[in-house]
């Protein structure tokens, strides 16, 4: 197991280089940047603010400035909001990451639950309606979905906040500041949980009847064991292999931010900055944000080759 670990290990350092240079090179060669972007600006001003960041210089020394800072764990400066990339991340992606990660365990326990139950009920009424419930919720566009919340919930009940993480003006301390943060949660998350739900429901489903369908549970079927035994014990352990794969993509998504939700709901996480530095071309923002995501990314497939590894031992004697 160690050794399979180490190999892996090793394994991510030229994705990581290549990664890097993907990403450097796929915003420097976009044309224009955030100084070509301010009309305001003179020709001689906008020449001495590129002299002045570096813009000026050739795409080589420019990586490898860049390449040296982010070993250093610089991840650049913003040239929209003037604060290093890093720190501006910092105040953001927790917000996203609360987000995430409650949507998170909510349409994971949801799709694990309803997949369940419609596996061990194939072509069953049951079965038929949650498929129609799913492909109508994954149908809906996300703006339009967030939306048609804010109008039912917030406009016409008047139910729920319309957006923001707390009330306008607001200087709660306390419970009274989490009982904001929390009805202001609502409907992102019912948001995301419907639109992240179905597809995960639908591979749960799938994973469940083809175990269900293997002759080890019909032998321990045979032998008289409890259904209850048979299922749990049995067909969801061998069922859950093939999700580690899935939960290990979901690390990147817990800090990356859901755009359109955030920017519906005007939810202040890192989603919405991402798009309102791609609207201004700040593009040190958007690199390091960008290489953030990759390194979760490639540490997200390294989780879930060893947690593969470790769950079925095969794994590591074919790598």
């Amino acid at each position: 197991m160690r050794n399979f670990i180490l190999r892996r290990l090793l394994q991510t350092i030229p994705m990581l280089f290549l990664a890097s240079l993907l990403i450097f090179m796929l915003f420097a060669k976009t044309p224009g940047d955030f100084i070509d972007g301010n009309i305001t600006l003179t020709a001689q001003r906008a020449a001495e603010l590129k002299a002045l960041y570096g813009l000026d210089q050739p795409l080589l020394s420019r990586y490898l400035h860049w390449l040296g800072n982010l070993l250093q764990g610089d991840l650049g400066f913003s040239l929209q909001y003037q604060i290093p990339v890093s720190q501006l991340l910092n105040q953001y992606i927790w917000n996203s990451f609360l987000l995430a990660t409650i949507a998170m365990v909510l349409y994971w326990g949801i799709a694990l639950a309803v997949g369940i139950v419609s596996a061990m009920k194939p072509y069953s009424l049951f079965d038929h309606v949650v498929s129609v419930v799913i492909f109508a919720a994954m149908s809906f566009p996300t703006f339009f979905l967030c939306l048609l919340l804010i109008k039912w919930f917030a406009v016409d009940l008047h139910w729920l906040p319309v957006g923001g993480m707390t009330n306008t003006g607001s200087d709660a301390t306390g419970w009274a500041w989490v009982m904001q943060v929390a009805a202001h949660l609502v409907l992102p998350v019912i948001a995301l949980v419907m639109l992240q739900a179905g597809s995960l429901t639908r591979y749960f489903r799938a994973s469940m009847l083809d175990v269900v369908r293997m002759d080890f549970i019909r032998t321990a079927r045979a032998k008289g064991l409890r259904e209850r035994t048979v299922i749990f014990k049995h067909a969801l352990r061998n069922a859950l292999l093939p999700i580690i794969t899935l939960l290990g993509f979901e690390l990147p998504g817990l800090f990356s931010g859901a755009l359109i939700t955030e920017k519906v709901f005007n939810w202040p996480g890192v989603g919405h900055i991402h798009i309102d530095s791609l609207a201004a071309r700040d593009y040190p923002v958007l690199m390091g944000f960008t290489l953030f995501l990759a390194v979760l990314t490639i540490l997200g497939n390294l989780i879930a080759d060893v947690l593969y590894a470790w769950a079925d031992p095969r794994i590591r004697v074919r790598s």
